[in-house]
């Protein structure tokens, strides 16, 4: 884990609970960990609230300058008819090259798996460990907006995708996910197999039920 200070002020994101949002540091002290210096942090997350945590246990980085997909903007009231002509004229054709590029950028967003899982510079370990914590989401109730707002830096997903929209996105991602967990277990399984049971012993319900699938196509 990179050693880095916060300060009062400072903007992050926790590396394993995106979710919460970006949270800003309101308290910075000084402590000690296992003989190791670092922060306790009181953090104000944008969907969590206020947290404390240790950075001897949790990894922070600084947030974004922006999220993956722009608020919706505001729609404007259309201005009143001209008098004399009671229908407004049509609005202009949408070039349908943009509407591709636009559907294909909402695609690589919602689908996209964190590059905690798939960063080839990172160990087998780590990218195994952020794989299979992704299967804490599903496609039910607060864990699915949980889910969006992760993905596509959106405050309130729901201000750009309805419910159903999102649970057919979530199918895909979970699509997206299950292939990579079969390829990382194959590979890690040859190079690590005893980390591969660590690992799989931690892991949530979802995240076992899923190993034990992609187990069937070895």
């Amino acid at each position: 884990m990179t050693r880095r200070d916060w300060s009062k002020g400072d903007t992050v994101l926790h590396s394993m609970r995106p979710e919460w949002g970006a949270g800003e540091v309101l308290v910075a002290e000084s402590t000690v960990h296992e003989g190791r210096p670092c922060q306790k942090l009181t953090i104000r997350f944008s969907r969590a609230g206020t947290k404390t945590i240790s950075t001897g246990f949790v990894e922070l980085r600084a947030a974004s300058g922006g999220p993956r997909l722009a608020e919706p903007a505001e729609v404007l009231p259309s201005p009143p008819p001209t008098p004399g002509h009671p229908f407004q004229a049509s609005p202009p054709e949408i070039d349908p090259l943009v509407l591709r590029d636009q559907q294909r950028a909402v695609e690589e967003t919602l689908t996209a798996l964190p590059d905690p899982a798939t960063d080839p510079f990172s160990s087998m370990r780590s990218r195994l460990a952020a794989t299979l914590d992704l299967y804490r989401y599903s496609a039910t109730g607060a864990s699915l907006l949980d889910w969006a707002a992760v993905q596509t830096g959106l405050k309130d997903p729901l201000s750009r995708f309805n419910r159903h929209e999102l649970e057919q996105w979530f199918g895909r991602f979970q699509m997206e996910l299950d292939s990579h967990l079969r390829k990382l277990l194959r590979e890690a399984r040859r190079q690590e197999p005893a980390m591969v049971e660590d690992l799989l012993a931690q892991a949530s319900q979802p995240a076992r039920a899923a190993a034990r699938r992609a187990d069937q196509y070895r």
